[in-house]
C-alpha cells in the first residue's frame, strides 16, 4: 500500500524501534511507497510513513533493497554535501562518508553485512539518520 508521507518533524525527531518478524508489511508499504515517488526519491525510512521502526528501503544502483535494524559498523573517507528530504522543505548541509559498512537484517531477519560505497552509501547514511531520529 502506497502509504503518505510523514512531514511531523516532532515524530521523524523520535529514534525508531527496533523491527521484529511481524513489521514484513510495513516493509512492503514502505517499497511501494517509495517506488511509487521514485522520480524524487532515492530512499525512505520507515518514519517517513508515520511508523517508528528500523527499516529502510533504497535504490541500490537500479535494484530496490531492505533493510531491518541496519547499522553502520565502520565508515572511512568523511566529505561534505548537501541532501534533500521527501519530509522535508529545501536542502540541507550534511557531512556522509564515502564507504560505509552496514550490518542488518534481511527479511527472513538473518544477521548481514555488507559494505557500500559512493551514493548508495549516501543514502544509507541519510536514511539510517531517519531510524536514529537526526533531522538533516
Amino acid at each position: 500500500m502506497i502509504r503518505e508521507i510523514c512531514k511531523d518533524e516532532k515524530f521523524l525527531a523520535q529514534k525508531a524501534e527496533l523491527a521484529t518478524l511481524q513489521d514484513i508489511s510495513i516493509a512492503e508499504d514502505l517499497l511501494e511507497t517509495l517506488k511509487h515517488h521514485k522520480s524524487g526519491c532515492v530512499g525512505m525510512a520507515a518514519n517517513m510513513i508515520g511508523i517508528n521502526k528500523r527499516i529502510i528501503a533504497f535504490d541500490n544502483n537500479g535494484e530496490y533493497m531492505v533493510m531491518f535494524n541496519p547499522e553502520i559498523i565502520k565508515k572511512s573517507e568523511q566529505y561534505q554535501t548537501e541532501e534533500s528530504c521527501l519530509s522535508l522543505t529545501g536542502t540541507r548541509s550534511t557531512k556522509r562518508w564515502k564507504s560505509i559498512k552496514v550490518k542488518y537484517q534481511n527479511d527472513k531477519f538473518q544477521e548481514r553485512f555488507k559494505t557500500f560505497t559512493g551514493f548508495t552509501a549516501q543514502i544509507i547514511q541519510h536514511e539510517i539518520d531517519h531510524c536514529n531520529g537526526i533531522i538533516i
